[in-house]
């Protein structure tokens, strides 16, 4: 197992440039399973997740093509083809590591009637429960078993033929999982209380750009007409806007000066807000965003919320960075239960941080120190990696498969700016 080298200290100066959203990329992959013609996805991330992503996608019988890029480039163009779907059933084994093959289940069920789909794993940062998806297919006319730990659907003779629902609650899978299955039902189809997010746009655009009929984009409630079948399409993926807050973060973490290029301002309101009330510059242009700390940080209290509130994969890089702060500031998490446990390892390197339920108070500015410090889940290894920047000495962290699920070539990256990161095999 490899993990990373971190010598804190150095100001980070530069540009960075931004890769495409994983998040939206792990929707917009199974959009191929839509149509017999072929999706071409640009700007796809080099991701573990994306790679493990298309393995599943060939359970199906989905042939993917990646032209050949030099490897020093960052991102990549996949051609996908489901000319013809071979099997309906995603097995355990492929599924069990990422949470978002889920998201199979809707493309599936649409495209040929049926779809049995092992329940799905991923980080573990709280129950996250898969029913409105299932309710959402069986609004539609799906009908649902969940057996010895898969999820099976069938549609009913002649397809589904959409109908009517209402989240209780702001679900982004759940939301995608809906779409991708109503653009090929036989009737209208209206999603209320829909998820906002930019990944739900980015997913929407791709699917339009495929013949799709969609209403609403980018406000919670979408009507989608249902169409008899979808074409190809060449589409880019937008920027990820936490891989863009990420770095902002480690930017202001040291007092630095980072462009963040090909960063998408309007994805990332709440983040930049949040920054700026930190006390951190920001301006952005159409290219880009540029983050600068030259001054002293403020405490600030955030609290998650569905788009456009803060993003809930933001919490632990900010956490991260008032600890630098001056003051005293709460932080409440309202999407997981269970996403604090990066404070622990921030303890450790000399945080001063209480937890109590899904409240965090985080009273600063200490100085940090480096530790070796354990990854428990995508974001909190990368505030693990956000403190070590701006901590005295040697910083260690270990399992980084969590990073690579999401960050594409991060090392390289704080590298372009100065930071001293390396990685390096486990002893």
């Amino acid at each position: 197992m490899d993990k990373l080298i971190i010598r804190g200290g150095n100001r980070l100066s530069g540009t960075i440039p931004i890769s495409g959203a994983k998040n939206a990329a792990l929707t917009l992959i199974p959009c191929a399973l839509l149509t017999e013609e072929a999706v071409t996805l640009r700007n796809l991330p080099r991701l573990a997740d994306i790679d493990g992503f298309q393995h599943l996608m060939t359970q199906f019988g989905v042939s993917h093509t990646i032209p050949g890029k030099r490897p020093e480039e960052f991102g990549r163009n996949v051609t996908l083809e489901a000319m013809r779907i071979t099997s309906s059933v995603a097995p355990y084994d492929l599924v069990r590591k990422m949470r978002a093959s889920i998201l199979v289940l809707g493309p599936l069920l649409a495209r040929t009637g049926e779809a049995t789909v092992s329940l799905p794993g991923g980080c573990a940062i709280g129950n996250r429960p898969i029913d409105l998806h299932l309710k959402a297919l069986e609004a539609f006319g799906a009908q649902i078993e969940l057996a010895q730990g898969y999820v099976r659907a069938m549609a009913p003779d002649g397809g589904m033929p959409g109908g009517e629902f209402d989240f209780p609650v702001v679900s982004v899978g759940a939301t995608e999982n809906a779409l991708m299955a109503a653009v090929l039902c036989s009737g209208t189809s209206r999603l209320i209380n829909a998820a906002r997010e930019p990944e739900i746009v980015d997913l929407c655009n791709l699917l339009v750009a495929m013949g799709a009929e969609i209403e609403g984009i980018g406000t919670s409630e979408l009507t989608i007409h249902g169409v008899r079948k979808l074409h190809g399409a060449t589409y880019r993926v937008m920027p990820d806007r936490i891989e863009a807050g990420s770095y902002a973060c480690a930017a202001a973490i040291t007092g630095g000066e980072v462009r963040l290029e090909g960063a998408d301002a309007h994805d990332m309101g709440s983040t930049l807000h949040a920054l700026r009330n930190i006390g951190v510059e920001v301006e952005s242009d159409k290219h880009g965003v540029n983050v600068a700390a030259n001054g002293t940080l403020k405490a600030h209290n955030l609290t998650t919320a569905p788009f456009p509130g803060l993003a809930t994969d933001m919490q632990a890089q900010l956490m991260s960075l008032l600890t630098r702060a001056e003051g005293t500031s709460v932080l409440k998490e309202t999407i997981f239960e269970n996403r604090f446990m990066h404070v622990p390892e921030l303890t450790r390197m000399g945080a001063n941080i209480e937890t109590t339920g899904r409240t965090a108070v985080v009273r600063g500015p200490v100085e940090l120190t480096g530790a070796e410090v354990m990854a428990t889940d995508l974001r909190a290894s990368m505030s693990l990696v956000i403190a070590g920047l701006a901590a005295q000495g040697e910083t260690t962290v270990r399992r980084l498969y969590h990073l690579d699920r999401g960050y594409e070539r991060l090392e390289e990256k704080l590298q372009l700016v100065g930071a001293d990161i390396e990685r390096v095999g486990d002893d």
